[in-house]
């Protein structure tokens, strides 16, 4: 089964209501007087990262992805707990969760570890509270919304492929925790930008049952002569929103296009229609 498979077969299970039909990244969930915001992410050896990567740069980022998927919820976090794989740099690890959990302002909680003759995989439940209501989502996208980026998009990419210019925004990015916060009470729908802005467009729009027409041009990538790389390629971890475009944003970020009627294609970028998510970013399986 491919991701999609796997996670339709999931949506047949029992859910609470706050797993918002697994169509987000986050739970969200009413306990007392909180709204809990809750995530669990994962990353495993050969294919979130490279045998021989230093586990610290490993654990910042396992930190970092994790809370930016709060980000996107507008979420202040609580803590986070651990799944670790012994067996491997286990101190190099414990170096850079420290140096990510001190960085970002968040405890850990606690966790589990386990050894294993196979590939180290390592994961992250992130815990947050939110900070408006109603949360975020990646629904709530209507046909004459603006459609905004924060940041920049192909760093994470560069630094992949060995820039040292752009190594900190592939090993140790930085989630728009704040951004996310100061958006929350002004954006009809919210996303991190996490497995390539064209695929996780295509998500909003799918989800919404709009189309997301961007305008490449005005899209703000670092390295302008490979466009499709950036938009493709991925954990830039940025917030896609949208918004009604007479709002005033409080944080910096670019109109990179506008939410139209559902048309023939959910995403169109310049005058081409994207109608299919299995080139345009990364997913399992």
């Amino acid at each position: 089964m491919n991701e999609m498979d796997f996670l339709a077969g999931l949506r047949e299970l029992p859910l609470h209501p706050g797993a918002r039909g697994l169509e987000d990244d986050c739970a969200v969930l009413d306990f007392g007087d909180e709204t809990l915001i809750i995530n669990h992410d994962m990353m495993a050896e050969g294919t979130h990262f490279r045998p021989d990567a230093d586990l610290s740069d490993v654990a910042w980022k396992l930190v970092a992805q994790n809370l930016s998927d709060l980000a996107a919820k507008g979420a202040e976090p609580i803590g986070v707990l651990l799944g670790h794989t012994l067996g491997g740099d286990d101190a190099g690890f414990l170096s850079g969760l420290r140096e990510a959990l001190a960085v970002f302002g968040v405890p850990l909680l606690g966790g589990d570890t386990i050894s294993s003759t196979g590939a180290s995989t390592f994961g992250i439940t992130a815990i947050g509270r939110a900070t408006h209501l109603p949360v975020p989502s990646r629904r709530g996208a209507s046909a004459g919304d603006a459609l905004y980026l924060t940041g920049t998009l192909g760093g994470a990419m560069l630094g992949f492929e060995g820039s040292e210019r752009h190594s900190d925004a592939f090993n140790r990015p930085h989630p728009r925790l704040a951004e996310g916060r100061a958006l929350a009470p002004h954006v009809s729908a919210m996303m991190d930008v996490s497995d390539g802005l064209l695929l996780d467009a295509w998500r909003m729009a799918t989800v919404n049952e709009v189309t997301l027409r961007l305008e490449s041009e005005t899209i703000p990538v670092v390295e302008p002569a490979r466009l499709d790389d950036c938009l493709r390629w991925g954990e830039d971890y940025e917030l896609l929103f949208a918004a009604p475009p007479e709002t005033r944003l409080p944080v910096e970020a670019t109109r990179i296009g506008m939410v139209e009627a559902q048309m023939n294609a959910p995403v169109i970028l310049g005058e081409t229609p994207l109608r299919s998510p299995e080139t345009l970013g990364y997913s399992h399986g």
